[in-house]
């Protein structure tokens, strides 16, 4: 059973990383040179326990590095190379220097497996020895008073020998599971446990093999309960979150990636493209703040409808301007004080000064290439004069790009937690955790949760401004390259969730990716990468704003890699192949979700009341069912048992204090990773 957790914001990449130089940067002392290269020496002839994570001060103390915190350079570079190494990166040195080469991704698939396992405890397994999540662990698994009756988390397990033994004597009965979804709301309880539903859902997701975190942007937990147990016992989980905004093969195949998109529309021109792209011009530039832009004097009232020549260099020159003045560091508490829905006081900040701005001066050059083909009622023929001039379309391509760039975050979504926990994965439960996922329920509480002003889009404009809440389109990921049992041939006909018959839903293959982001890399690490940039004099700040963009860690770690002269794209690589996976929830994906269409064409009835119940039956007969006949399922079913000492795989496994990282040792003779 494949449990998925997106653990940051990710990019794709598909070039095949080369071999790295690691060199410190022209400021590094001679002492520092010898000190890292003596770190890589050591590390390029390690023998280690393939189950346990480096330590990082075994291997100071071994290359005899001291007082790193006084060498923020040194302190970046070594905490870096141990990650890499830690996690299957190879090292080596000659008289040229270090240089490290990415993991082998071809290897055999128990071998990949394991790779990507250990980098993903990495970070789980010190989040688990953390005292708050002990604690919290603690208090989720100790009875508690509720309704008369003693309960913990334990009551929402359900024990394998009782689920095998139902279904074993009632082979045809479709009541031994009673699936259902209950969207978790932060603060509703449990009315059968007395539990926060989010606690009982993040005690679930501390089962994952990845460190539990939050998401940035929107995000909604999902449970998935059994209504034929007496405190309805979790049979999966699942979060729909803010997508990742550039993914090319899912942009290509919902035909709304830029190139692909005009090229289709310079083969095929419709009055309607014509139309949107009139309107969006018109709804860009009205949804921006301006009146301390017309103050100042950075923009006349007539540059709004026929702009000067000289007034696009004047706000990108407004925009570089207070980019700079955003990030000094005694502006960002001033910031933070703001009330969320004071938007005046939020867009005239400097980070949405110089975000209007920028935007207002791209907005007026398309409006003068493109509107001027248009006019004030938009045709095809217009259209298609605009498609011959190259530089109107590349203006078109510019609207084209910040459409989805607008709509991403609203339409579309990523299922970014995903899986069934024991003794209902032994049946497949994962698929059903996955359709479930896409339910109307799920569609339903999503639009209602974010039918809501939107934080950015509102600062921008200086006034509340609701963005589209109805989703078109989920995508996921595998979390190997190898395979996904859990969404391969995962399709269930649109009855299930009360579409038309004949017309089928479900997981579409979308291609494969190499992504890339900072799960390979510990918080000491990313800390010491923070300190490097902030030392160094770097002009770019990351300071967390909601509105600076995607990633904080993401974006700090690429600073701290540009200060060591490192090349940020090819170490941010983790190194997996992963298989891209999408729902598409209506029937016209690229029209819709780029707001041609005003109106999704849903292929499910997304005012249904069912609570998941269609698609569950579904699962029953084409899955759940089949497995129960199976003896070694059943058998893997009932060693999950509730009676003391508890052994139940849907439990926290908190790691004992006696795996913590040790055990390290260096040979005279080179070795190789296991």
């Amino acid at each position: 059973m494949e449990q998925y957790v997106r653990t940051d914001a990710a990019e794709v990449m598909t070039d095949d990383a080369k071999g790295v130089p690691l060199t410190l940067p022209a400021g590094a002392t001679p002492a520092e040179r010898r000190g890292f290269t003596s770190l890589c020496t050591l590390l390029a002839r390690a023998q280690f326990a393939p189950d346990t994570p480096f330590d990082h001060a075994f291997w100071f103390t071994a290359a005899g590095l001291k007082d790193l915190y006084n060498k923020p350079t040194l302190a970046a570079a070594a905490h870096t190379v141990i990650d890499l190494v830690d996690q299957g990166w190879t090292v080596q040195v000659d008289k040229y220097g270090p240089l490290l080469s990415p993991p082998d991704t071809h290897a055999d698939r128990d071998t990949e497996k394991a790779r990507i396992r250990r980098q993903e405890h990495l970070r789980r397994d010190a989040q688990l020895r953390q005292p708050s999540v002990r604690r919290f662990v603690s208090s989720m698994e100790r009875s508690h008073q509720h309704d008369g009756k003693l309960v913990s988390v334990f009551n929402l397990m359900r024990d394998g020998r009782e689920l095998a033994e139902a279904l074993a004597e009632h082979t045809e009965a479709t009541d031994a599971i009673q699936p259902y979804v209950q969207v978790v709301d932060s603060a509703s309880i449990c009315e059968l446990t007395g539990f926060k539903l989010h606690d009982i859902w993040r005690y679930f997701r501390h089962t994952w093999s990845n460190a539990y975190s939050t998401v940035p942007g929107r995000s909604m937990p999902i449970l998935i309960r059994d209504a034929a147990t007496e405190h309805h016992a979790v049979i999966g989980l699942a979060a729909i979150s803010s997508p990742v905004v550039q993914i090319a093969e899912r942009d290509n195949w919902m035909g709304w990636d830029t190139k692909q998109f005009v090229s289709a529309i310079a083969v095929e021109p419709t009055a309607a493209v014509a139309r949107w792209l009139a309107r969006r011009i018109e709804a860009q530039r009205d949804e921006i703040y301006v009146d301390d832009l017309l103050r100042d004097g950075v923009l006349q009232p007539r540059d709004l409808k026929e702009p000067a020549s000289d007034v696009v260099a004047r706000l990108k020159a407004d925009a570089e301007r207070h980019r700079a003045k955003h990030h000094r560091a005694g502006v960002i508490r001033e910031v933070r004080n703001i009330e969320t829905d004071a938007w005046v006081e939020r867009a005239e900040t400097h980070l949405f000064r110089s975000k209007r701005s920028a935007l207002l001066a791209e907005t007026l050059e398309i409006q003068s290439l493109v509107g001027s083909y248009l006019g004030t009622t938009a045709t095809v023929d217009g259209l298609k004069r605009a498609l011959d001039d190259p530089k109107a379309r590349t203006q078109i391509g510019r609207l084209v790009r910040r459409a989805r760039g607008e709509r991403v975050g609203t339409v579309i979504a990523d299922l970014t937690v995903c899986g069934a926990v024991a003794p209902y994965n032994a049946l497949a439960a994962g698929k059903l955790v996955g359709a479930m996922a896409t339910s109307p329920t799920v569609l339903s509480a999503y639009r209602t949760k974010y039918a809501r002003p939107s934080e950015i889009a509102s600062a921008m404009a200086g006034r509340p401004i609701t963005r589209e809440a109805r989703l078109s389109f989920i995508g996921t990921t595998s979390l190997y390259g190898t395979g996904s049992s859990q969404y391969n041939r995962l399709f269930w006909p649109a009855t299930a969730m009360g579409g038309d018959d004949g017309q089928r839903m479900g997981f579409h293959e979308l291609g494969r990716s190499r992504s890339f982001g900072t799960s390979h890399f510990s918080d000491v690490t990313v800390d010491a990468l923070v300190r490097l940039s902030q030392q160094t004099g770097g002009m770019v700040r990351v300071n967390s704003l909601f509105g600076e963009g995607v990633s904080p860690r993401l974006r700090k770690v690429r600073l701290g890699l540009a200060a060591l002269g490192w090349p940020t794209n090819e170490l941010l690589r983790h190194g997996r192949e992963r298989i891209l996976y999408g729902v598409p929830l209506v029937a016209n994906v690229r029209d819709y979700s780029l707001g041609i269409d005003s109106e999704p064409d849903y292929l499910l009835d997304p005012e249904s009341q069912d609570q998941g119940q269609g698609v569950a039956r579904w699962w029953l007969e084409r899955w759940a069912l089949k497995r129960a006949g199976q003896e070694h399922v059943r058998e893997a079913m009932r060693g999950h048992r509730l009676v003391r000492p508890i052994r139940h795989g849907a439990r926290v496994p908190l790691p004992s204090d006696d795996d913590g990282p040790s055990g390290f040792s260096t040979q005279a003779a080179g070795g190789s990773r296991a």
